[in-house]
């Protein structure tokens, strides 16, 4: 589960008087929850040093550690093509934008990358956001809520950014159960033939890392005259020929209303889009709010994007690194016996199944090994299915691998976890 889960609302002694003294014991009280049942978020100040990572010095730990949970997941981040582009667009044109896409932010960078961005998924047109949470809930929130009796069927495992887009647009929602087709054209044939519907999913879910079976969902779509909005941004840069992601990988894109896609994993630098026909994405640039009203992207920013999209057109060598990197990986877990999804896609989830055990294990990791993962807990995953989330990539060696992985052993053994059979 990648959406936010709902929270009981905080309330005031009844009979009191709240003033600013109320409130705060409040929050407090919230933040304790948190903590005791293992929950709360922890950051962790990292220091990235290009040319290094994966290794980045943590600030809390004093020392250099090796990072296993980075979203970077080809390296672009510190790609040379991709910091020069950066210092060039940096000294030619400054450090910001100057305003919103519709007074004076619009520069030559931002349009050649949504032209770069078109293409790239065989689209007419792209258009930029600042995130990809914002061009979730930007776009859904904008055609379905300007679509009159619009109904937006939405997968259970959908990330935040779209739940909230759709509850903003304040459309019927339907849930069909997690890559369920049978589930999805139950609630097809419930509807009218002649009410718009949007069918939103995502290609790669990021926390099991299982994959979605796009071409009998775009069959269902064409069956009941609904639009598809899909979400790659746990795929674009790393799968298809040119980087489009699994929709182009399957030959796929052309069949697809809107594909979303960020600027902040695969392509290493930040910022969201999507891409569609050109009627699309000009009814949401010039109705969207979220749009209308954000300062635009630096140029430089589109500038560093720029740059790694056309490398990663052009270039297989990082998808086939991390490819390696992954298969290296759950070999090794294999051979050791530690429990992990074996998924489809590039992301490997160790299975802990207890939020305080999680976090122990990856403070444990940090301090005695120097191996940074994030664990993974409520809400962001249902209770009894805590992990460690790992995505491998191709700057990560084999002989970190290997360290990595004896950590994990030891812990496991130490804490008397449940392995399975070994390979």
């Amino acid at each position: 589960m990648t959406g936010s889960a709902p929270s009981a609302p905080l309330s005031v002694p009844p009979g009191s008087a709240p003033n600013n003294a109320t409130y705060d014991p409040l929050f407090q009280a919230a933040l304790d929850g948190l903590h005791a049942d293992g929950s709360y978020r922890y950051f962790a100040e990292l220091e990235r040093r290009a040319g290094n990572f994966p290794q980045a010095f943590h600030h809390g730990a004093g020392r250099d550690v090796t990072v296993w949970c980075s979203n970077d997941y080809l390296g672009m981040g510190q790609h040379p093509l991709v910091q020069a582009a950066m210092h060039k667009a940096l000294d030619e044109t400054g450090a910001g934008a100057g305003g919103t896409r519709n007074i004076s932010g619009t520069h030559h960078y931002h349009v050649e990358l949504e032209k770069e961005l078109a293409a790239l998924h065989g689209k007419e047109s792209a258009l930029l956001f600042n995130s990809g949470y914002l061009s979730n809930w930007v776009t859904l929130g904008t055609i379905a809520g300007r679509l009159k009796d619009c109904v937006v069927l939405s997968d259970a495992l959908n990330h935040a950014s779209m739940i909230e887009g759709i509850r903003h647009s304040r459309a019927e929602k339907r849930i069909f159960r997690h890559n369920d087709l049978q589930d999805l054209e139950r609630h097809l044939k419930e509807l009218p033939p002649d009410v718009p519907k949007i069918i939103a999913f995502e290609s790669v879910y990021s926390m099991d890392g299982d994959i979605a079976p796009i071409e009998e969902i775009c069959d269902l779509a064409d069956k009941y005259g609904a639009m598809t909005y899909l979400d790659e941004v746990h795929a674009v840069g790393m799968y298809g020929a040119q980087g489009g992601g699994i929709a182009q990988e399957r030959g796929l894109e052309h069949r697809l209303t809107v594909i979303e896609g960020t600027l902040g994993k695969g392509f290493g630098v930040v910022g969201g889009y999507i891409a569609a026909s050109r009627a699309l994405c000009d009814f949401v640039r010039s109705f969207g709010s979220g749009f209308i009203f954000s300062t635009a992207l630096p140029p430089m920013i589109a500038a560093g994007v720029l740059a790694s999209v056309r490398h990663l057109r052009a270039s297989a060598t990082e998808r086939e690194g991390q490819k390696r990197a992954v298969a290296y990986l759950r070999r090794r877990l294999d051979e050791a016996g530690l429990p992990y999804i074996d998924s489809p896609s590039h992301i490997v989830p160790v299975m802990v199944g207890d939020a305080k055990t999680c976090r122990a294990l990856s403070d444990e990791l940090l301090t005695r090994f120097g191996h940074y993962l994030q664990p993974i807990n409520y809400p962001t995953v249902p209770r009894g299915t805590e992990r460690l989330r790992l995505t491998p990539g191709p700057l990560h060696t084999e002989a970190q691998i290997d360290d990595l992985v004896a950590a994990l052993a030891t812990l496991w053994r130490e804490k008397g976890l449940a392995l399975r059979p070994a390979a």
